[in-house]
């Protein structure tokens, strides 16, 4: 008796064509443009997630920078805040450009706590 023949490689995406692909992936990140793949390319499971997962840092990000606000009321606080204010937007642009960099290589960059959140989805 002969073996099995393996199954045949998955198809490729809806997208079809690896520059449209690069150019999803690469909005997935650059947010609110990250809507328009999570809209648009449905079928593409590897899209979507990094568009969920881009979504769910903005969101991070922007909570972390409300929360300086916050703090920044606080007449004690205000000096120690004004320097947090260039280190968040500094790790904003580092974690972003990290994701679109790993997105189009073909890979995950997985931030613990950020990257669970966003796989619920």
């Amino acid at each position: 008796m002969s073996e099995p023949t393996p199954p045949p490689p998955p198809t490729p995406s809806a997208s079809g064509d690896s520059g449209n692909r690069t150019l999803m992936l690469v909005l997935a990140y650059l947010f609110p443009l990250s809507l328009i793949p999570l809209l648009t390319e449905k079928e593409d499971r590897e899209v979507q997630w990094h568009a969920k997962h881009g979504i769910v840092i903005a969101v991070a990000f922007a909570i972390l920078w409300v929360a300086a606000l916050v703090l920044s009321q606080v007449p004690f606080l205000a000096c120690l805040v004004l320097f947090i204010f260039p280190v968040i937007g500094l790790a904003g642009l580092v974690v972003t450009i990290l994701c679109i960099v790993k997105a189009t290589q073909g890979s995950r960059f997985l931030i613990p706590g950020v990257s669970d959140f966003a796989n619920k989805f």
